[in-house]
């Protein structure tokens, strides 16, 4: 092992107590979407104790950072998540995240002029369905980044985690009230036409693309039994394997949702909620070195991915080169979104997967700086990786050729 790593290691063993502890402090005070006040506040002020400059509000966000070190010419980006699930806390492991970028920054922190990198940790709210990333690209503050990083807790370790694309919307029907027992007939049934039109989702789940999902909940149902309920709202989620295998099926899902109003005589509402999130495009060269940096400390990948997520990530990977593994907490049978993955995202092996994802993504950044031609790829923005790709529908395929 090369000079630079081993001070990146011990660097990040020295700090290890302390970014394990804030991985439990964020996990232990959840805050959802657009209010992680505290999380986005503790995490500047460990990285500023560190040396690091650190602007909050980035990008008029107010939950969004970026804190800085180093003054090297290759600027790498560590994406840092801490928002959680309504309900259930931090049942997708953000605070893990959140420690990782920390933990593998401040390992970076002891080498950066050495092997010519600027550091910058980037908090980026809303990831949970508010498409902070989004946002923060919109906005610039991406610019100049030469790569992106982050890894993110799972059951097992997966190199090329399957990222496909997602967009989340709000749904509302608006219809006519009235005695449900005396005029039924002079009422508009607003709960009636989601209801038909969830049936007519489930009808089309038989002839959809097998990397396309559909799943929503009900928000508002009406006040009391004996009213004719004169207004109905649901958010869904729809996902496709790429943007226009998203923007197919989000129609046909639509027309689903125009024949609940047109069979009850209601009156359609949609609303999109976020900015559609992309597919993950992966830099198959940084992701193989992160995969043989993992491996060095001991980490074993899955051989198949089970399932698909999506993530604001996905629209960082489109702009630069990124990767965004999955780090496993051997949590099975809990697996992301359930209360008992939450409880796993706070032990041992939570702190585990916290430590050797921040070395990890330290050496991966290493590597890329001191590998001339992964180097010179990043720094010029030439050409991408060898083989670097998306999972790419046929339609998507056809629609770049």
């Amino acid at each position: 092992m090369d000079h630079d790593k081993i001070g990146a290691r011990a660097a990040f063993k020295k700090a290890a107590p302390e970014v394990i502890a804030l991985s439990h402090r964020i996990h232990a005070h959840p805050e959802v979407k657009w209010e992680e006040v505290q999380a986005c506040a503790w995490l500047g002020e460990t990285l500023s104790c560190h040396g690091f400059s650190v602007e909050q509000e980035l990008c008029d966000l107010p939950t969004a950072f970026e804190a800085r070190v180093g003054s090297g010419p290759l600027h790498i980006v560590i994406c840092a998540e801490y928002d959680a699930l309504p309900g259930i806390g931090h049942a997708c492991g953000h605070n893990v995240i959140a420690g990782t970028a920390v933990g593998a920054a401040l390992a970076l922190a002891a080498v950066a002029d050495e092997v010519g990198i600027t550091v910058r940790v980037m908090g980026t709210p809303a990831e949970e369905g508010g498409a902070g990333k989004i946002k923060l690209l919109e906005r610039g503050a991406f610019s100049g980044a030469h790569m992106a990083m982050m890894t993110h807790p799972a059951p097992e370790d997966i190199a090329e985690w399957p990222i496909v694309a997602s967009q989340r919307f709000h749904i509302r029907y608006i219809g006519k009230a009235s005695h449900a027992a005396a005029y039924p007939e002079l009422g508009v049934n607003a709960a009636d036409a989601l209801t038909l039109s969830g049936v007519a989702i489930g009808l089309l789940r038989q002839h959809m693309n097998p990397g396309d999902r559909v799943h929503g909940i009900t928000t508002y149902g009406g006040q009391a039994p004996n009213i004719v309920p004169d207004r109905a709202d649901a958010v869904y989620v729809v996902r496709g394997t790429t943007l226009t295998d998203l923007a197919v099926i989000k129609e046909r899902v639509m027309r689903c949702f125009k024949a609940g109003a047109l069979a009850t005589g209601s009156q359609l509402e949609v609303e999109d909620l976020h900015e559609a999130y992309s597919q993950m495009h992966h830099d198959l060269e940084i992701v193989a070195a992160y995969r043989q940096n993992a491996e060095t400390l001991g980490r074993k990948f899955s051989s198949s991915a089970n399932g698909s997520v999506s993530t604001d990530m996905g629209n960082v990977s489109l702009a630069i080169p990124s990767i965004h593994p999955a780090i496993g907490l051997g949590s099975r049978p809990a697996v992301n979104h359930q209360p008992e993955f939450a409880a796993q995202c706070a032990t041992a092996s939570a702190d585990k997967a916290l430590a050797d994802g921040a070395v990890a993504l330290a050496w991966t950044a290493i590597d890329c700086a001191t590998n001339d031609r992964i180097r010179s790829r990043l720094l010029t923005g030439s050409s991408e990786a060898p083989g670097s790709r998306s999972f790419k529908s046929q339609a998507f395929q056809e629609s770049v050729e």
